[in-house]
């Protein structure tokens, strides 16, 4: 049994999506972090990012050095690495290919959702509009989607095969309107993402997330929770 601490933002959607995929039995566990849950205690001491995803493997694959007792993991792109060598799925065993799907793993983690993360803030959330910030991470974003859109070319998938690495970087992509990008100026880009809107996995991971929505994902006062945080927020008990 997986037990997920989720809430439905790009993040979280890669891990259901892995989850409908592979068919692993998971349960969700709520982590509303418009009102501070990720600040709670017990959440800290599995994710002391105070981020969600995270998760609790209770039934871990066995090493010989390994106990079997539960495993934590935290950080969207260990957690798809971790499940992937799980369940031998959506993660190539040869090296060549291998490689190449964390490779564009790791581009996601640390340019796409990043960028288009700033570019969400900046756009959307920040209480001044700064020209300079939302033209910066606006024209970034637009970079990456090129060179997405270049690695596609005669492709189905990122890696070739579908992988963690579609799992990754589609629920940024999906929000392209929100980043202010014309997704056919990307066409490459645009057929993939339709094609994995297809995918009845995809489909069951997006339904799940429908249950959390019906109240303002940001209100002036999540605000205050989702982007005044110090280290003083990052106290898990002993």
């Amino acid at each position: 049994m997986i037990e997920l601490y989720y809430w439905p933002t790009p993040n979280g959607h890669k891990i259901t999506i892995f989850l409908e995929e592979s068919e692993l039995e998971y349960e969700i566990h709520p982590i509303d972090i418009r009102v501070g849950e990720q600040f709670q205690p017990d959440f800290l001491k599995i994710s002391p990012n105070n981020r969600m995803p995270a998760i609790i493997d209770r039934h871990p694959f066995g090493l010989p050095a390994d106990d079997g007792s539960a495993i934590s993991v935290f950080e969207s792109g260990a957690i798809l690495q971790y499940l992937a060598e799980k369940t031998g799925k959506f993660l190539p065993t040869n090296l060549r290919d291998r490689t190449i799907v964390m490779e564009w793993l790791f581009w996601q983690m640390g340019g796409l959702g990043p960028m288009a993360g700033q570019n969400h803030h900046f756009s959307q959330y920040a209480p001044e509009k700064i020209p300079y910030a939302i033209d910066r991470y606006v024209k970034e974003t637009n970079r990456l989607y090129g060179v997405l859109d270049h690695q596609l070319e005669e492709k189905d998938y990122i890696a070739g095969e579908y992988s963690i690495a579609d799992m990754a970087c589609y629920p940024w992509v999906l929000l392209h309107k929100h980043q202010q990008q014309n997704i056919e100026d990307f066409p490459n880009l645009q057929a993939w993402l339709a094609k994995i809107s297809e995918r009845p996995a995809v489909i069951r991971a997006y339904d799940k997330a429908k249950s959390f929505a019906g109240q303002p994902t940001i209100t002036e006062e999540s605000k205050k929770i989702l982007f005044g945080q110090t280290a003083a927020n990052l106290k898990p008990e002993k």
